[in-house]
């Protein structure tokens, strides 16, 4: 289990005749409310609405007859699962979801939409993880893991390859995180493409995993409380943190509500619908003025599939 930068290399040339590269803008109005120059990189505009898109079919693409035959399993509240329906979908390849029963019915909709099975499993993560495993041991499916699967890193490390070819001055790239796949992926193409551009990652402090595997050097669960479900995983996966490890200039925690606000400012400020995990980043951003004024800096709205609940806190304040 590995990840190069000629993985993500190669992982383009495979994504150029299905995906567009996607668009990075400037907006007046957000730069003076972060106190710096932003671009968002607006991955919210993919076909599922998500980044993700670009691991699942980068997966699928790389599949011998024999696999796409047995088919695939994972586990996902969301923009993972849509992205290996999708994948699905444009391959022939037969995917089933395993998904929290709380999982909001628009999200296993979408799933189902581009043909998967969306299987409701236990109340969390860790239950739906639980059901897959066993799943792929009845069935012989392919078990799909949202972090440690290198196929996933390499296809999302194209994001970062768009975003630095284009602008290789950047100071900094903001990531959120969930699993941790787009974070290793931006540390491995900025130390090839754009070694003074720093790599910060962002995520929930209802749910900081990741982070304090970072921190700590050991993978560790954490309570999984983050209502952005991009942000929701309760444990630290293997390959991203081990990527990470040496590489990532910093892990920053922002809470729900910082999160809500920069969902706002997006929306009002960058013309962008967000959804939670979206909009992290740019929480990071403002909520840490001290480490970007003055900065030129990019931040990755990694995903617009925003629920209902999400959609009603846009003008509730």
């Amino acid at each position: 289990m590995d990840l190069s930068f000629d993985d993500i290399r190669a992982a383009r040339e495979l994504l150029r005749s299905h995906l567009p590269p996607t668009s990075m803008w400037s907006y007046p109005l957000l730069d003076a409310a972060a106190g710096t120059s932003v671009l968002v990189k607006h991955e919210n505009t993919q076909p599922v609405g998500a980044f993700k898109v670009r691991g699942g079919l980068t997966l699928m693409a790389g599949t011998s007859p024999a696999e796409r035959e047995r088919g695939t399993v994972t586990w996902s509240t969301g923009n993972h699962a849509q992205s290996l329906a999708y994948a699905g979908h444009v391959f022939g390849v037969k995917c089933t979801v395993f998904m929290p029963a709380g999982t909001p019915t628009g999200k296993a909709a979408a799933v189902e939409g581009w043909g998967a099975r969306a299987v409701r499993a236990g109340d969390s993560l860790e239950a739906a993880e639980r059901q897959a495993r066993q799943h792929a041991a009845e069935t012989g499916a392919r078990l799909v893991s949202p972090g440690d699967t290198p196929e996933l890193l390499a296809g999302v490390g194209t994001v970062y390859l768009e975003i630095l070819e284009q602008r290789p001055d950047l100071d900094a790239i903001v990531v959120p995180v969930g699993s941790g796949t787009g974070a290793a992926a931006a540390c491995l193409v900025a130390e090839q493409v754009a070694p003074g551009c720093a790599v910060i990652a962002v995520q929930s402090s209802a749910s900081p995993a990741a982070h304090d595997s970072w921190r700590s050097g050991d993978l560790v669960e954490r309570p999984n409380g983050t209502v952005a479900a991009g942000l929701a995983t309760g444990r630290g996966f293997e390959l991203p943190q081990r990527v990470m490890r040496n590489r990532l200039a910093d892990f920053l925690l922002v809470d729900d509500e910082q999160i809500t606000e920069a969902r706002r400012l997006l929306a009002t400020a960058a013309h962008t619908l967000a959804e939670g995990a979206g909009a992290a980043a740019l929480a990071g951003v403002l909520s840490h003025p001290d480490l970007f004024n003055g900065k030129r800096v990019a931040v990755v709205c990694t995903g617009g599939n925003a629920d209902a609940d999400e959609l009603a806190t846009l003008s509730r304040k």
